[in-house]
């Protein structure tokens, strides 16, 4: 027989991956943390358990406070990563409905990228109280500082946000944009992908050292263009696919069938202003079935 405690505590699973996947920007490590705190929660006795009157928001507080020491740990190992670190990128669906996370704005590639910039405690703060609106109180709770130090940090969180090219393109656009970005690459027109890449666009490449990639982020429309086309000469068994990644428009490509890069782009002006390709065989495993 089921264990009606086992049901509301998986019923909570899916509000946990989503959580953790903003926090860390990266749905392996989001697991890890959620599998961790399910640890934490049948290590106590029973007797223990039944002194927590809300178990979804312990669970969510005990989630908080490992993504804090995940993302304090993450800083030095991604001083050790080879290349640029780009968040993992998320597919439209997910085999198991308690494992999908909810894709809106809060998981676009250019918001993960603004979220990488702040400290673990804003990072945090921010997530908490502006994307899941937890009180500060609750937030308090998880980083471990009064209710009015996390409303600075969510502050400061905001104001990087504030700070930050943001993209302002609706997504039928963009979707319109980077249609337009593979039947030129495709057809490797070098100017018709210099006329949909902004003069200043940044393309950003994640390997790990793992693929072939550019180790620095290649700036210019022009710089860029021409990369494209020598990739595309490169690799010429290589196929284009329109796929949502982070809830918008995106691309992937496809070698005999496997995927080896996820594209994510920002768009502003009709125009791609970022490119992020992610091609960590580590950061594609969702995109493998």
């Amino acid at each position: 027989m089921t264990d009606p405690e086992d049901g509301v505590l998986m019923s909570e699973r899916r509000q946990l991956i989503n959580l953790g996947y903003r926090m860390l920007g990266s749905l392996s490590e989001a697991e890890d943390v959620v599998q961790e705190t399910y640890a934490r929660w049948y290590a106590m006795s029973g007797p223990e358990r039944a002194t927590i009157e809300v178990p979804g928001a312990w669970l969510t507080r005990v989630a908080g406070r490992i993504c804090l020491d995940v993302l304090r740990s993450a800083r030095a190992r991604r001083e050790r990563y080879v290349g640029e670190w780009v968040p993992e990128p998320l597919p439209d669906d997910a085999d198991d409905p308690a494992d999908r996370v909810t894709l809106d704005e809060s998981v676009s590639m250019a918001f993960l990228v603004v979220l990488e910039s702040m400290t673990p405690a804003e990072r945090v703060a921010f997530v908490l109280h502006d994307v899941f609106r937890y009180p500060f109180a609750e937030v308090a709770a998880v980083v471990g500082r009064s209710p009015a130090a996390c409303r600075q940090l969510a502050s400061s969180a905001r104001r990087r946000i504030s700070a930050s090219p943001a993209p302002v393109a609706p997504s039928a656009q963009q979707a319109g944009v980077v249609r337009s970005f593979k039947q030129a690459w495709e057809a490797r027109d070098v100017r018709a992908l210099v006329d949909l890449l902004d003069p200043e666009a940044v393309a950003v490449a994640d390997s790990g050292g793992l693929a072939s990639a550019s180790l620095h982020p290649a700036r210019g429309g022009e710089l860029i263009a021409h990369g494209a086309i020598e990739i595309a000469d490169r690799t010429p068994g290589m196929t284009l696919l329109e796929r949502t990644v982070n809830g918008q428009p995106g691309l992937v490509a496809q070698q005999d069938g496997i995927t080896v890069t996820v594209f994510a782009f920002a768009v502003a002006d009709g125009r791609v202003t970022r490119i992020w390709a992610i091609r960590n065989p580590e950061k594609l495993r969702p995109w493998m079935a």
